[in-house]
């Protein structure tokens, strides 16, 4: 029997972490986030500036697919999220797929462009991020691709739902939880 995965994909502050954990605890089954790894290694080796992140944060995805890769040889389901690149990434999970028997099922999270870059403000300036984001710094990094609200899919033969935050009242989680378990072929 094959593993089931659901990777939760989109830009930064565009809910990813509280859809997947929305997801993970309707379904049951354990998330991983590149984030889970990137603040420990804060906590573990300190924080300084956006370089320092920027290397913690391609640590933390080589993690993350480290731990997926041992839920996949154990042939367990999970919820995975991150700010995956098509790109960079897609690769990744087919050199996965060829090795394990999986099924994939990708939430695309999406918002308007406004709305993302006005969270981006306010998360830097709330204090609900570890420092070591350097939030303040990521937003005027990212201000253009954060207007756009939107990645680009990752290149699975896999189920895309694309969920959009925009009016996080509007978000029905069972029925997103629904959609995710239909798109699973067992």
């Amino acid at each position: 029997m094959s593993a089931r995965v659901v990777i939760v994909n989109g830009l930064p502050g565009v809910g990813k972490t509280t859809q997947a954990q929305a997801l993970a605890t309707g379904l049951g089954w354990p998330l991983l986030t590149k984030d889970m790894f990137k603040e420990s290694l804060f906590d573990s080796l300190g924080w300084s500036d956006r370089a320092w992140s920027r290397q913690l944060s391609k640590a933390s995805m080589d993690l993350l697919f480290v731990w997926l890769e041992s839920e996949l040889r154990a042939g367990r389901d999970c919820v995975i999220e991150a700010n995956f690149e098509a790109e960079r990434d897609t690769p990744r999970f087919v050199a996965l797929a060829e090795r394990y028997a999986v099924q994939w099922v990708q939430v695309l999270v999406v918002c308007d462009g406004e709305t993302l870059w006005q969270r981006h403000i306010n998360r830097g300036n709330d204090g609900s991020r570890h420092p070591g984001h350097q939030e303040a710094a990521v937003a005027l990094e990212l201000r253009e691709r954060l207007l756009t609200g939107r990645v680009a899919p990752l290149l699975l033969d896999a189920p895309c739902i694309e969920l959009d935050t925009t009016d996080l009242t509007k978000i029905d989680v069972a029925t997103v939880l629904q959609r995710v378990r239909d798109s699973f072929l067992f």
